[in-house]
């Protein structure tokens, strides 16, 4: 399969580097065909400015100035997301990407009067995976309501494929586990992702 990574973590060195690289290593070797977008060495920028806005709804122009980002979700079969969860969601980078790169007519059709529900146009895209840390425990984020999980799992796989498979990994008290726990979550996501 066509895989897409997008790995979303500002520090070189951090646990999310390693957990990246864990998850290429075993999406390498099932066989799958990989590209990887690392939205902070990239030079990302997460926010939309007011021209890119005004062209939101235009097909074709909306795309100018997020055309590779483009080029690869209409490319990708799967898509895996590596990156930690603050303040019980998305990190900014991340959730800017997710603004730019799946604009109208790419990832979906603006709903009209004759269909009021914007249809899908990622159907191409049969799996979503998420990778992530949390600094809260599990039963609290399930408290408050894991919107992150939910802005992924729900928000975007519901523009993919009608039976699109997904994964949800998390690490949970991610700044009070030990080095054996950190190296068994690396192994579990290694496991998962080679057989996914």
């Amino acid at each position: 399969m066509r895989c897409l990574v997008v790995f979303c973590h500002p520090v070189k060195e951090s646990f999310g580097a390693a957990l990246r690289d864990r998850a290429l290593a075993a999406l390498g070797e099932a066989g799958h065909d990989l590209h990887l977008i690392d939205l902070y060495a990239d030079g990302f920028e997460p926010a939309m400015a007011a021209e890119e806005w005004q062209n939101y709804e235009k097909k074709g122009v909306n795309e100018e100035p997020v055309v590779e980002h483009v080029r690869w979700l209409r490319w990708a079969e799967m898509i895996v997301f590596v990156y930690p969860t603050w303040w019980y969601g998305l990190p900014a980078m991340l959730k800017g990407w997710l603004d730019r790169a799946f604009v109208p007519f790419v990832a979906f059709d603006i709903p009209t009067d004759d269909n009021p529900r914007a249809a899908p146009k990622l159907t191409h895209i049969k799996k979503i995976a998420v990778v992530t840390t949390c600094g809260a425990t599990w039963w609290w984020s399930k408290l408050i309501g894991e919107p992150g999980r939910k802005t992924i799992l729900r928000g975007i796989r519901v523009l993919c494929a009608k039976r699109c498979k997904s994964k949800y990994l998390a690490l949970y008290k991610m700044d009070l586990v030990d080095e054996p726990k950190r190296q068994r979550y690396l192994e579990k996501v290694y496991r998962t992702l080679k057989s996914f």
